[in-house]
């Protein structure tokens, strides 16, 4: 079975992401959201993002035209259920991942293959909750999707060979990389870098150093293109939280406990660049240390 069609649940960040590359990559894709706000404004951010791409000359204008041709959208979930692939791309809870696999069930086709692009949550928990864990993966790309090459691949303990070569030959087609990783507490990426991001944190709570020291310390120190405390407002405080705390359960070591000062900044809505607050503030010109 060739895979032709995509739907992608979840219009944000990542959804509208996803939905470009498999746009340009030649597929026909569904996007849902339960918000259609949040539909149209993903619609803008894909024209926006590829014709910044043509002006680049990566994209010629023809493809531009073709691929948002390809890319629909509803606020009926049950419509992305005929897909090939679905690939979720909903907040990182996993009670909403579960009730969003549970109503899709009636719609699927018996080929559909599921996917979640969960940073961290268990794929073999999700996929016991629906009737096909053998064709059920994880399947998580890195923000932002256009530009980040890296996909990584989560097998749960039930996913067959067929759908893994499947999903393999799907990132090929965009244009990206496959690392495998085994179905373990926020994978491979999170699993490193959040622990991370949690210590600057710390360093920051603690008194070691100050917002604009500790970013500068990691660019200039260790020579990465973004400071942790500026990548973390990228991610959003909230999800680098979720999945401290998904690291923290599911490993049960305390070297993976959150910082409580990351807690007392979501708990306060501050949650990065989405909000304009985070461990900087973004509502001026230039962002500002917020501590």
């Amino acid at each position: 079975m060739e895979i032709s069609s995509v739907g992608v649940v979840g219009a944000g960040q990542m959804g509208n992401g996803i939905a470009h590359v498999f746009a340009l990559a030649g597929y026909d894709v569904i996007l849902t959201d339960v918000n259609e706000a949040a539909l149209r404004n993903a619609i803008a951010t894909i024209e926006r993002n590829i014709e910044r791409q043509v002006s680049r000359g990566k994209v010629s204008a023809e493809e531009k035209a073709a691929a948002m041709a390809r890319i629909t959208t509803t606020l009926t979930l049950a419509e992305v259920g005929p897909c090939d692939l679905i690939i979720e791309a909903a907040t990182e809870r996993e009670t909403v991942k579960q009730a969003i696999f549970e109503d899709l069930l009636p719609h699927l086709k018996p080929h559909t293959i599921l996917t979640s692009n969960t940073s961290s949550i268990s794929i073999t928990r999700l996929a016991s909750r629906t009737d096909r864990p053998e064709k059920f993966m994880g399947f998580h790309f890195m923000n932002p999707v256009p530009v980040m090459q890296l996909v990584e691949l989560i097998r749960g303990i039930a996913t067959d060979q067929d759908t893994w070569d499947k999903m393999h030959a799907v990132v090929r087609k965009l244009g990206k990389t496959a690392a495998s990783a085994e179905d373990f507490p926020a994978f491979i990426v999170n699993r490193i870098l959040m622990p991370m991001i949690n210590e600057a944190v710390y360093t920051l709570y603690e008194g070691v150093g100050s917002v604009q020291s500790i970013d500068q310390s990691l660019k200039l120190g260790a020579n990465h293109p973004m400071g942790p405390l500026e990548l973390a407002d990228f991610i959003g405080l909230d999800t680098c939280l979720a999945i401290m705390n998904v690291l923290h359960d599911g490993l049960a070591d305390t070297k993976y406990r959150p910082c409580p000062l990351l807690t007392k900044y979501v708990e306060a809505g501050w949650l990065g660049r989405k909000t304009q607050r985070g461990f900087y503030d973004y509502r001026g010109d230039v962002p500002v240390p917020t501590r």
